[in-house]
């Protein structure tokens, strides 16, 4: 028996009889011979760690458009913030932290630069719309190296249904949909306090009052009550007050940073960059669109040109749009 087999051995008896376990796996859409030492939701987190994709994360926004300050998060910080939280509550529910770490750490692959203001502008552009969970599905099926990850069903059904209507079927997808919340709606509020245009007193009373009066306390409490409605169960809940309270203080977020009035100004401004790199790929071609273009060309041009765009971090952006229509000055000697 290899160390694999032992691990898998060691799941059957430890993990919840709601858990994912590797060995009920359903596989990989191309089979692959399995390693002797990681099992395969092991062998999908490292893939996405050590992916391309992944690093670029650290240079797209989370919230804040290329903010001076060094602490503010960026989309690599709320996604380790976000496996953190999701790893908590899955060990506490004797889930499978393997699984849920891979979704975590591959869930915003394929998010766009500027946040959620480029995820609007792509959206709006593009004729076939775009969501970034289904982007970062893109990323693991097909774009990363050139033929995709091949990452498990599992985890490729966490990365896909980790925001929006439709539930994750495993647990630990159910861990990495609440867990994105729980971070990005605390830690949002910290950096928006940072950055002066949101204060305490500020937050709804009803929420703050449920849910704690800063981010230790709100992260705790949320977690706490995850684990208090979900243990035992085939679901990953919160109670409904919580529940309650939690979806309107992201509600809120919206409304006054997300798409509030700092944030239309830069907006726009993000709008414009990404209208313009799209309306000239659509029409031009350099080295870098078309290697693009041989990937998934076969998708329609527009479906190449916003892959690449999607693809791209906040400073490539916007040092790729400086130099397409931005003049260099005369030198004259």
């Amino acid at each position: 028996m290899n160390m694999r087999e032992e691990w898998e051995k060691v799941e059957d008896v430890v993990l919840s009889n709601y858990a994912a376990k590797n060995i009920l796996s359903k596989g990989r859409e191309k089979s692959e011979k399995k390693c002797d030492i990681r099992t395969e939701f092991q062998r999908d987190r490292d893939r996405i760690i050590h992916s391309k994709a992944f690093r670029r994360l650290k240079h797209k926004t989370q919230v804040f458009i290329s903010p001076e300050g060094d602490h503010y998060r960026t989309r690599l910080t709320h996604t380790l913030e976000v496996a953190q939280i999701a790893r908590t509550i899955s060990r506490a529910l004797r889930l499978n932290e393997d699984l849920t770490e891979a979704i975590a750490l591959g869930h915003d692959l394929g998010h766009t630069p500027f946040g959620h203001a480029g995820e609007k502008a792509l959206d709006k552009i593009a004729s076939f719309g775009f969501k970034h969970r289904e982007q970062s599905l893109r990323v693991v099926d097909i774009l990363e190296n050139g033929t995709g990850l091949n990452l498990t069903w599992e985890v490729r059904d966490g990365i896909l249904n980790h925001s929006g209507d439709i539930k994750p079927q495993t647990l630990e997808g159910q861990v990495v949909h609440l867990s994105d919340r729980i971070a990005y709606i605390n830690h949002d509020i910290e950096d928006a306090q940072r950055a002066g245009i949101l204060s305490e007193s500020q937050l709804p009373t009803d929420c703050v009052k449920l849910l704690g009066d800063n981010k230790r306390k709100r992260i705790d409490n949320m977690i706490h009550n995850i684990i208090m409605n979900s243990y035992g169960k085939d679901c990953v809940i919160m109670s409904e007050d919580v529940s309650f309270a939690t979806h309107n203080l992201r509600n809120f977020l919206f409304e006054t940073v997300y798409f509030g009035h700092e944030a239309k100004i830069e907006g726009e401004k993000t709008e414009n960059v990404i209208s313009f790199l799209y309306d000239y790929y659509m029409k031009n071609l350099d080295s870098d669109m078309e290697m693009q273009f041989k990937l998934t060309g076969l998708e329609g041009r527009e479906r190449s040109v916003v892959d690449y765009i999607a693809g791209m971090t906040d400073r490539y952006a916007m040092n790729l749009f400086s130099r397409l229509f931005i003049p260099d000055p005369w030198r004259v000697y």
